[in-house]
């Protein structure tokens, strides 16, 4: 089914093969986090002040687009209060991934499905799918595999902890964006998100000593580049034009390569041996994220971007 807000006579013209391997493109820059981020925070960034880099210059580009949407100001306001939940919820992901794994981190990101399953329910009445449920117990359970012992050790429970609340944050933001923020226009969301991010960090960053928030030498600065476009700007980009193209449920499926890529990147970049619980736990999320309803798509701009103004049958 081809969950598009957008007519097919407005979509880019680009053939699917291509369309689908730029939606797998923008799940590989979702997925390159950890590389920047971890690299930020051990050249000496504060966890926050990497969160903030990733939504700045996001939110400087798409500011005149906000601007113009501003007879919207209400959506606008929500948008903006999604955004700051995300931000900070991005900032416990950054943490996290400074004590634990990055498959172990990656694996519990990816339960933000989860999430937004419970927050539908709760916030805005909506009946989940015996797919979607089914979905949510593999999700719950490759979590668990992936934590295994370590999430009962008093040294790491506290940490996978703090991790589940990046994916607990966006999924939330996901129900929310769905139910409230359709009639706004996809780069207003896009920067009202990425504003709201930033004015919630902005408090942490000014109690923080300079040092600590400005890149330190010409490697930090090209960190602080590489997320800002590679992870946050260009993907989202690519993924909000072209998921309407390739439909919602090859869209789910194709960001399923963000897992994937962070567990290259844990194994390659940083040589963290992937456990195989946590390949087990790998193959259980990408197999939910296919089982799952067409209406779950990758991130909270593009979900709210190519779902119709309609509620999904029960």
């Amino acid at each position: 089914m081809d969950d598009a807000s957008a007519p097919r006579s407005a979509l880019p013209a680009v053939s699917m093969p291509l369309a689908t391997a730029l939606v797998v493109l923008a799940s590989v820059g979702f997925g390159s986090v950890p590389f920047f981020a971890r690299g930020l925070t051990e050249a000496g960034m504060a966890p926050h002040a990497v969160a903030l880099w990733r939504y700045a210059l996001a939110a400087l580009i798409f500011l005149p687009v906000v601007v113009g949407a501003r007879a919207q100001w209400r959506l606008l306001l929500a948008g903006a209060a999604v955004g700051l939940g995300i931000g900070l919820g991005w900032v416990a992901y950054v943490r996290a991934l400074t004590a634990l794994p990055v498959a172990t981190v990656g694996v519990v990101y990816m339960t933000f499905p989860v999430f937004a399953l419970l927050a539908s329910r709760l916030l805005f009445g909506e009946r989940p799918s015996a797919r979607g449920l089914a979905a949510a117990g593999v999700v719950t359970a490759a979590a668990a595999l992936a934590a295994g012992p370590a999430a009962l050790h008093p040294a790491s429970a506290g940490m996978i902890a703090l991790a589940f609340l990046s994916p607990a944050t966006f999924g939330a933001a996901i129900a929310c964006l769905v139910h409230l923020l359709p009639p706004l226009p996809v780069l207003a969301r896009m920067g009202a998100i990425s504003l709201g991010s930033v004015a919630g960090l902005l408090p942490l960053v000014a109690a923080t000593p300079v040092e600590r928030i400005v890149p330190a030498d010409g490697h930090a600065l090209a960190l602080v580049v590489g997320i800002s476009l590679g992870t946050a700007l260009l993907p989202q980009l690519l993924y909000t034009f072209f998921a309407p193209v390739v439909g919602a449920a090859r869209a789910a499926t194709a960001g399923a390569a963000e897992l994937p890529t962070m567990l290259a990147i844990g194994w390659l970049a940083m040589g963290e041996a992937i456990t195989l619980p946590q390949a087990v736990a790998a193959g259980l999320i990408v197999g939910a994220i296919a089982l799952s309803p067409s209406r779950r798509l990758r991130g909270p701009v593009v979900t709210a971007a190519t779902t119709p103004r309609r509620r999904a049958r029960p």
